[in-house]
């Protein structure tokens, strides 16, 4: 009996770093693990991430990975997942009904920060956030990261607006 796999899809971007290759595609049920990882290594994430039961994560997976209006990529440097992001289209009727992109949980190894990895997973989003005729790309970062409010800044996003929320 022969079996296949299904074909890889493709890149949605390649890049080499300082590392090696750096590859951007979309996320798969299998890399939850490491996107887990992604998220719980820092100071706030490790407070909020459990690996102990992934059915929350994969339920959760599995409705952004069924609607089009939102994509789940991970970054890869040689096979291993070091990077990820959520790129969200939403639409509105302010801004004359125009839509925006909202771009979550970005996070990027710490072997690899400063190499513009970071940047590169942005910028794309930015690109693809145009080419789906978006009006705004926006986001969200915590009062305590500084490193990434300057890290957004220099990419040319301005704090015009204080976020609210509340936990339920």
């Amino acid at each position: 009996m022969v079996t296949t796999r299904p074909a890889a899809e493709p890149a949605l971007l390649t890049a080499a770093v300082e590392l090696g290759t750096f590859i951007l595609r979309r996320a798969r049920k299998g890399d939850l693990p490491h996107i887990l990882a992604l998220l719980a290594d820092d100071q706030l994430g490790a407070t909020r991430e459990s690996a102990d039961d992934l059915a929350p994560y994969e339920r959760a997976f599995d409705a952004i990975d069924a609607d089009p209006a939102h994509l789940l990529v991970v970054g890869e440097l040689d096979g291993e997942v070091v990077a990820t992001f959520q790129l969200s289209y939403l639409p509105g009727l302010s801004r004359k009904g125009s839509w925006r992109a909202q771009i979550e949980a970005v996070r990027v190894s710490g072997k690899l920060r400063g190499q513009g990895v970071g940047a590169l997973m942005i910028e794309w989003a930015i690109g693809q956030a145009r080419e789906r005729g978006c009006s705004l790309v926006q986001l969200t970062t915590d009062k305590s990261r500084a490193a990434a409010h300057r890290f957004y800044e220099r990419l040319g996003f301005v704090a015009s607006h204080e976020g609210m929320k509340l936990t339920l």
